[in-house]
């Protein structure tokens, strides 16, 4: 019987050495993780040239007892031959969505690279290409931009279980750790330290704000938000909530004006005068008749509605039918309808083509495709494989429907709402600064909501100096327009005490 065996094995091995499964070579894999390497680079800013290294890859977030829970990709860039890193400030950056990579700061404002575009922000015909960004902010600040889990090339470690990241407060919490394990790693807890967000990355940058002071004891130099949206009260157009048609209100009227829609005395005015005629007329007429609703008298419903269209460049018919509340996404294809050309949410300053000219809302928005979607989607991929060497199976998620549906569970019936984590990030902190920068033509996170949510921060009076305001001529991405994009480097300079 023993020899049997023997017999069957050794009749086994030499099948399977004949078949070859033994002997074939084992296929090389391209990894999936990209462990962080660094690479060295230079740049000129404002006729200096700054040497930094740019460092790329995963950072693994890891249970206390050691297992692995996912895979941060991030990409620093850090100024070369500082003897003293503590005296250099960082900045940690990163977009909104939720869904968004970190892409669109990186390459259109804050990186030595940008995505290369005409000077009024319309796009070039593909391919695209990146060019040495001059209005770099690499002579202020070193800078972290980081991709939240199921964005860029971050992965959970178990794809079955990523929507334990996909939510407000689960984001805080692994950006949040992110940033402790970035500045442990790099030894950076004694230099300045700084977030920028844009857009749902001002509601992350406001809650992490107190989220790593309490936590960590990591307190803040600044947050600098960019289209901010804390309230989302200000910008959900809900039965029963009548606050976004008075927020969304002077934007409608700068983007009316921006297309030449309004009455000869206001299209004369700066745009700063007619939106701020506008805001007027929101806190005080308009804001009053939404109160009433069908209290209203004919006359005063007559009049307010003149006045209404006075400031939106829309009919009296179409305001009449709408009771007096024009939605964003119908505004964006009302406005130049009779043009055939709807305008664009997050920068009214672009238009498209319509194709049902009867359409009661957009059908895309002129300011995402074809303006950015294309040309920054090209330009991360190749920078990243070709230029920074990343090599990885993963595709790089620039904007996804992954993280979807995002959990808020936090707020049930009722709006989510992070100024108050903000406030108290100041208070906790009263040498905290914050930078919010605004849009004129920005539909999406309206400049008027912005103010109303801070004028209501409730921060105490000696604290209010804290807080600093911009205002740019475009849209919510206000960079993609040139002069913009110098003006806002020129702020920063001051902000940040560099001039």
């Amino acid at each position: 019987m023993k020899h049997l065996l023997v017999l069957l094995a050794f009749t086994c091995a030499l099948a399977t050495a004949y078949s070859g499964e033994e002997s074939a070579p084992a296929k090389p894999k391209v990894p999936i993780i990209h462990e962080p390497t660094t690479t060295s680079h230079s740049i000129t800013i404002d006729g200096k040239k700054i040497e930094y290294h740019t460092t790329v890859g995963h950072l693994k977030l890891v249970e206390e007892d050691g297992s692995l829970r996912a895979n941060v990709f991030f990409i620093a860039y850090t100024k070369s031959g500082v003897s003293d890193p503590s005296a250099r400030p960082l900045t940690f950056s990163f977009n909104g969505g939720p869904g968004s990579s970190s892409v669109w700061l990186h390459l259109g404002v804050l990186g030595p690279r940008r995505v290369l575009m005409n000077d009024d922000g319309t796009t070039l015909p593909p391919p695209y290409k990146l060019v040495d960004n001059d209005q770099s902010w690499l002579d202020l600040t070193d800078m972290v931009f980081i991709d939240p889990v199921s964005t860029g090339y971050s992965r959970a470690a178990d794809e079955k279980s990523a929507k334990q990241f996909h939510g407000y407060n689960q984001d805080i919490e692994s950006v949040g750790e992110f940033i402790r394990r970035w500045v442990s790693d790099n030894k950076r807890w004694s230099s300045p330290k700084y977030l920028i967000g844009e857009s749902y990355g001002t509601t992350r940058a406001s809650a992490l704000s107190e989220h790593l002071q309490a936590k960590y004891g990591m307190y803040l130099n600044g947050v600098i938000l960019v289209s901010a949206v804390l309230n989302f009260q200000t910008i959900d157009f809900n039965d029963g909530n009548d606050l976004p048609f008075a927020m969304f209100l002077p934007t409608y009227t700068a983007s009316a004006w921006y297309h030449k829609r309004l009455s000869p005395d206001l299209q004369s005015m700066p745009i700063e005068t007619v939106v701020e005629s506008a805001r007027a007329f929101a806190s005080t007429t308009y804001t009053q008749m939404l109160m009433k609703g069908w209290n209203m008298t004919p006359e005063e419903r007559t009049s307010t509605i003149e006045k209404l269209a006075r400031f939106t460049g829309l009919s009296r018919e179409y305001l009449d039918k709408a009771e007096l509340r024009p939605i964003i996404f119908r505004f964006c294809q009302e406005l130049l309808r009779d043009r055939g050309q709807v305008i664009g949410r997050f920068d009214s300053r672009y238009t498209g083509t319509i194709s049902d000219r009867l359409g009661e809302s957009m059908e895309r928005d002129p300011s995402h495709h074809p303006t950015i979607a294309g040309c920054f989607s090209t330009c991360i991929n190749d920078y990243l494989t070709r230029e920074l060497g990343v090599a990885t199976t993963l595709p790089y998620e620039v904007l996804t429907g992954r993280v979807w549906p995002w959990d808020y569970s936090n707020v049930q019936n009722e709006y989510l709402n992070v100024a108050p984590r903000l406030r108290n990030a100041i208070q906790m902190n009263p040498s905290m600064r914050v930078w919010v920068l605004n849009g004129y033509y920005d539909l999406a996170t309206p400049f008027y909501g912005t103010e109303y949510t801070f004028t209501h921060l409730g921060l105490p009076e000696p604290l209010r100096k804290n807080v600093n305001m911009s205002y740019y001529k475009a849209g919510h991405m206000m960079y993609l327009l040139k002069s913009e994009l110098v003006q806002m480097k020129q702020d920063a300079k001051t902000w940040f005490g560099m001039r």
